[in-house]
């Protein structure tokens, strides 16, 4: 290993901002701000290199898995295949289409948390576990959204959450979405030609364009409640209404309805698959 490298396993999630600092292993979290992508050819949709403050990492994506970009370890090969519905040579293609969306989300600085617990891996080389954000959000959301990678490896628990149940239901509804949209793997034969899509619920995308995203995702024919616009009743409201919501899928929908009687929206924290983090957050702005 080179000086001034050091090999990191990062979960992509999404995360709330905590303090910068070192810190003993599994015990706070830190943020390494201000990443770059460096160049390697070893880099890939789920594995690659990043830079910070004069020191190099090897960042390893959590809970998503990219198909390999080679021709190494047929059995793996076969059985990323086997999940996406394609051959070995087709599925070496989705990886490399994810190596280019990975390219371009990590084309301007981004941040990656980690609490420093070492992970076990291939390399004889201690590795740890950490998180990544990009301009458009979680590197691995944003990758299952694409159907460039599937939901799959050690689970672990985002910072400020009790358990890694919420992120993971999350991420099999995003899959579900990109299965149904045909996207990324889940169209092979028009994967090159498909355009790089935003998660619905990123910060950055405007109201409107979420809308547009969640509904060409879900097949719906009419409008999908905006937090601008009329507000649902969380009481009231049909699954086909909530399932208009961005990042709200039928399974999603189904437990709100059978969680019922709120006293309020507040009560969407007790929901399985919701609860006070992120998904909240970006929910709440939905009902009255």
């Amino acid at each position: 290993m080179r000086p001034g490298v050091i090999l990191l396993l990062v979960t992509a999630t999404a995360l709330t901002p905590v303090a910068s600092g070192a810190t003993a292993a599994g015990k706070e979290w830190i943020t390494l701000d201000n990443c770059v992508l460096v160049p390697n050819e070893s880099n890939d949709g789920d594995s690659f290199h990043i830079k910070t403050n004069n020191t190099e990492y090897l960042i390893r994506l959590y809970l998503v898995d990219a198909p390999e970009i080679e021709s190494v370890g047929a059995g793996r090969l076969v059985e990323q295949a086997s999940y996406f519905g394609v051959s070995v040579p087709q599925v070496i293609e989705i990886g490399r289409r994810a190596k280019q969306f990975v390219d371009q989300e990590l084309a301007q600085p981004f941040s990656v948390v980690t609490h420093m617990a070492g992970g076990l891996g291939r390399s004889k080389i201690q590795r740890f576990y950490g998180f990544v954000r990009t301009k458009d959000g979680d590197l691995g959301e944003l990758l299952i959204f694409n159907g460039l990678a599937r939901v799959h490896g050690t689970r672990a628990a985002p910072p400020g959450a009790s358990s890694s149940a919420e992120e993971i239901d999350l991420l099999q509804e995003l899959e579900k979405q990109a299965h149904q949209a045909g996207r990324g793997g889940w169209n092979i034969a028009n994967m090159g030609q498909q355009s790089f899509q935003r998660l619905p619920q990123s910060p950055n995308a405007p109201a409107q364009e979420a809308s547009v995203v969640a509904n060409k995702t879900k097949g719906s024919k009419s409008s999908a409640a905006s937090p601008a616009g009329a507000k649902l009743d969380v009481n009231t409201a049909t699954k086909e209404e909530l399932q208009r919501i961005p990042g709200v899928g039928a399974t999603t929908a189904e437990r709100i309805v059978a969680n019922r009687p709120f006293k309020s929206a507040e009560d969407l924290k007790k929901v399985k698959g919701i609860g006070s983090g992120k998904r909240y957050e970006e929910l709440r702005p939905y009902f009255q």
